[in-house]
Formats: structure tokens, C-alpha cells, sequence
């Protein structure tokens, strides 16, 4: 039997274990530091529920902070990053909402600490998920720019951060009819990359130690 996705919510309207996303967005979706975290199994989730989110949110392993592995034997990791990064809260998130991939397409970027929407685009008939995320990402530097922030950026996507810094994307969603307004989209952000600098950081979303990004649509 396949394990069920569980996420845990330390802060929010209502601290508990839910089964569902929609459940659990609806517990964190607008309030001001919520804290969650998605888990693989119920055990891990009601273990993570009861040692709180100190042991958990935005602190690298989904262990205990104590420093011990399952059968209490204290570890020391061989791989470890250079520095387990927190999250800017001073940031801005972006993420994409697809109803099929390609299919109907649309983005927005949020406030990291707080989740009110700053900006949103679409729905764009036909597009991809990736090239919504890379959409959202140059929309979010220009909105930055215009406004004069040095802000943080956060995707969650490794694909669309990559085509950022090449500033150029590589999809093999089709040039027609159908794709005209989303490939129209992504020209003209490519040649804004071209045209323009920032100085802002464009950081990786760590779902796995943080949850689902600020900005996430639910639909999983």
C-alpha cells in the first residue's frame, strides 16, 4: 500500500495533521507566519507535529534538532552544505498554476512572509508549467525594478531558474496558432533579460525542508 502524503501545519488557524493540500492551504493561505511542512507518511508527520517546528521549519534535515538519527545513535553527516540557508522573508515568491501541462496557464507572485499577492498573469490559453515559472520569475524582477528593490526572488523551479541564467529557454512546446500569446510572453521576457540588469537574488525554493513555496496554486 502507498504511503499518504501528510502535511503538518505548526502555525496557522488550525495546528494539526492534514491529508490533503486544499486542507492545509486553507490553514495557511494569508496568515502571517505559518508554519507547514509535507510528509511522506502519517508517522513521520505526527512524529514532526510533536517535536514542533524548530526541528523542522527551514532547518535543513527533517531529523530531530537534536543531532540523532532513528535508533538514537548520534551522527554526523559526511556530505554536508556549505551553509543551511533560512528563508528571506523579505522576499518575493512565484510559482505557476497549470490545469494540464501543456494546457492552460497562469502565475503570480507573492509576499514570502505574509502570502498577499503582489502581482498575477493569465490564464494564457496553452503553455507549459516551465515556461509559466520563467514568466513569473522575469515579471517578478521587472515589478522589483520598477519599484527599486534589491528583493529576493524564490521559484521552485530548477528548469526555469537555469533558462534565467542563459537567459534564453529551451522547451519543445510547439510555435503555432495555439502557443502564439505564451511564446509572444516569453520573447519578451528573454529580451528584457538582454536589455536589463538587477542586482536581486534568484534562489531555489527548498520544498523539500521548507513545504510548498508562499505561492503555490494547490493543485497537486
Amino acid at each position: 500500500m502507498a504511503k499518504q502524503k501528510c502535511y503538518v501545519v505548526w502555525a496557522g488557524r488550525k495546528p494539526g495533521i492534514y491529508t490533503s493540500w486544499a486542507d492545509c492551504q486553507a490553514q495557511i493561505s494569508g496568515y502571517t507566519d505559518a508554519k507547514y511542512k509535507s510528509f511522506e507518511s502519517r508517522g513521520a508527520a505526527e512524529q514532526a507535529y510533536k517535536e514542533g517546528w524548530k526541528a523542522h521549519w527551514g532547518k535543513g534535515s527533517s531529523s530531530s534538532a537534536s543531532g540523532k538519527s532513528s535508533s538514537g545513535t548520534r551522527y554526523k553527516s559526511k556530505i554536508q552544505p556549505p551553509m543551511e540557508q533560512e528563508i528571506d522573508y523579505n522576499s518575493i515568491s512565484v510559482d505557476v498554476g497549470t490545469r494540464g501541462n501543456p494546457g492552460p496557464v497562469e502565475y503570480k507572485g507573492v509576499d514570502t512572509k505574509t502570502g498577499a499577492i503582489l502581482f498575477s498573469y493569465g490564464p494564457v490559453a496553452k503553455g507549459t508549467n516551465n515556461l509559466g515559472e520563467f514568466l513569473a520569475i522575469v515579471h517578478g524582477l521587472a515589478y522589483l525594478k520598477q519599484k527599486g528593490s534589491n528583493k529576493t526572488i524564490y521559484s521552485d523551479s530548477v528548469n526555469a531558474l537555469k533558462w534565467l541564467r542563459e537567459k534564453k529557454v529551451s522547451s519543445t512546446l510547439v510555435r503555432d496558432e495555439s502557443t502564439r500569446e505564451i511564446w509572444t510572453l516569453v520573447d519578451r521576457a528573454e529580451q528584457w533579460l538582454r536589455n536589463n540588469t538587477y542586482s536581486n537574488k534568484v534562489l531555489k525554493w527548498d520544498t523539500k525542508r521548507w513545504g510548498e513555496i508562499k505561492a503555490d496554486y494547490g493543485r497537486k
